[in-house]
């Protein structure tokens, strides 16, 4: 429903963002698995690929909510036990802490907890806050997506994490480091080339 208009609204903000206003890319990744391989890995060496074990242990899971400051690629994020309407507010709130007086627009995708009513209810309250939803099923529209899979490759998949707090721990210290060395992604194409190749009609690959 409404892609054309959500396309536009979303590329526009990051092509043309609004004037003494920040754009968040906002999502969470849920149920990072804190997993405990019975064998170390084994790390790829001269004329050896990588090895490691396919039998672990699952000792719990943890969701971290993610803003990505699509300007200046700053990351506040949050690590909570659970995947709820209580814990998206719980992060709203720290947003609007951690970027006080300040027009907050945040891209979102179509998630139900991202519109319970307790939530619109407290954006009701805080009308500084500008809510913007991807197309359904388009969420590689959203950079914090981007983002997450830098955290996986980097902090989490080949981790060995003994407990959801190691894991916990572990996403932490890679926020940390990511504050060091933080950048901004550049989005290229324009609304008009995402929705044109979403109407080209397949080729069959038949004809030989």
């Amino acid at each position: 429903p409404d892609l054309e208009a959500k396309v536009r609204d979303v590329i526009g903000l990051y092509l043309h963002p609004p004037e003494k206003a920040l754009v968040l890319s906002v999502d969470e990744k849920s149920q990072i698995q804190a997993l405990d391989r019975t064998q170390p890995l084994l790390p790829m060496r001269p004329g050896q690929v990588e090895r490691r074990t396919h039998d672990y242990v699952r000792h719990g899971t943890a969701t971290l909510f993610a803003a990505f400051d699509v300007a200046s690629g700053d990351v506040t994020g949050r690590v909570y036990s659970r995947h709820r309407h209580q814990e998206f507010l719980k992060f709203l709130q720290v947003i609007d802490h951690a970027h006080p007086d300040v027009e907050l627009h945040l891209i979102l995708d179509n998630y139900r907890t991202h519109k319970h009513p307790v939530v619109r209810e407290w954006l009701a309250a805080h009308p500084r806050f500008h809510l913007h939803f991807t197309p359904t099923s388009a969420s590689w529209m959203n950079q914090v997506e981007t983002w997450f899979s830098i955290l996986h490759r980097q902090a989490i998949e080949r981790g060995v994490f003994r407990s959801v707090r190691a894991l916990m721990n572990a996403i932490q210290r890679f926020l940390d480091s990511w504050d060091d060395h933080k950048h901004p992604f550049v989005w290229v194409k324009t609304a008009d080339d995402v929705l044109r190749r979403r109407n080209m009609k397949p080729i069959s690959a038949s004809v030989h």
